[in-house]
Parts: structure tokens; sequence; C-alpha cells
């Protein structure tokens, strides 16, 4: 007989996932309802944490639909609120090339290019980052992190409310 399991306090997952037609429409939908859900957590629209987010998340699925964009499969934004921070994932489906480049090697682009911009931002704004293959499915994931500050008392709010 297996000793019973010993109490464990509850383990409460805030999270958001959401997928999105890879157009351009889609990309803007994603940055909105992540703003939306940021602030249904109790991080309110224009604080540095907010404001970070929607920059990644906006960079992000516009990578998904210009670069991994694959005809009639959508690209997925996950949120979510872990201990000290917002873990933002955009993943798509898209196998080949362009890559992200890795945390701290993004080359700068020049003055006048057109492009080349979001993952200087990215790198800027997250204290954290990373690209991943997905897995089991085809394509990657970028997974981002922005620091929350206080967000220990935001998590005590979030258990009062429910």
């Amino acid at each position: 007989m297996d000793a019973p399991l010993a109490p464990q306090p509850p383990l409460t997952v805030r999270a958001f996932v959401q997928r999105f037609s890879s157009t351009p429409r889609g990309a803007r939908l994603a940055r909105h309802l992540a703003l939306n859900q940021l602030h249904l957590w109790g991080i309110p629209h224009r604080t540095d944490a907010s404001d970070a987010v929607a920059v990644i998340v906006a960079e992000l699925a516009a990578n998904a639909v210009t670069h991994g964009r694959v005809p009639g499969r959508d690209f997925e934004l996950r949120l979510s609120l872990v201990t000290g921070s917002v873990r933002i994932e955009v993943s798509d489906t898209h196998d080949g090339p362009p890559r992200p480049p890795a945390p701290g090697a993004v080359p700068q682009p020049d003055v006048l290019d057109d492009s080349g911009r979001g993952y200087v931002l990215v790198d800027a704004l997250a204290a954290r980052w990373e690209a991943r293959d997905r897995e089991p499915w085809p394509g990657k994931t970028v997974l981002a992190e922005v620091d929350v500050p206080r967000w220990l008392s935001l998590e005590k709010a979030l258990e009062k409310r429910n």
C-alpha cells in the first residue's frame, strides 16, 4: 500500500492560450487580447510590464505571420503568469529558415534598413528569451519573459478575487 499523499498548497495556474489566423489582422488581435488578459490579471495598461509585453507580442506575432506562415495554419499565443514574470510564447508551424537569432546575438540593422528591428526590441525588453523547436509538431516557439515588479502583491490580489 502506498503512503497517503501529503497535503499540498493549492496551485493556481494563470494562463491564456489562443490560436490566431496567420494574417496581419491575427497579429493585431493577438496583441490586443494579450493586453486585455494582462489587465484581467491586474497588470494595468500603460505600465512598463504591460508596454513591454505589448511590444514583444506584436513583434513575435508579426514574425510568425511574416516568416513563419504556412498557408491554412494558424499561429499560437500563450501567456502565463509565472513566479515573478509574464511568459510569452508564440508558436508557428514553419520548419525552415529564417530561424530566430540567439539571445544576445541579435544583429543590429543598418540605420536605413526597413526591417530587422523586431528581435532587437525583444532582446532589449525581455528579461529572458529563447527560440525552440516546436515538439512534437513542426515549427518553432519563441519564449520571452518580462519581469513584473511587485509580483507577490499582484498574486495575493488575484487570489483574493477568486
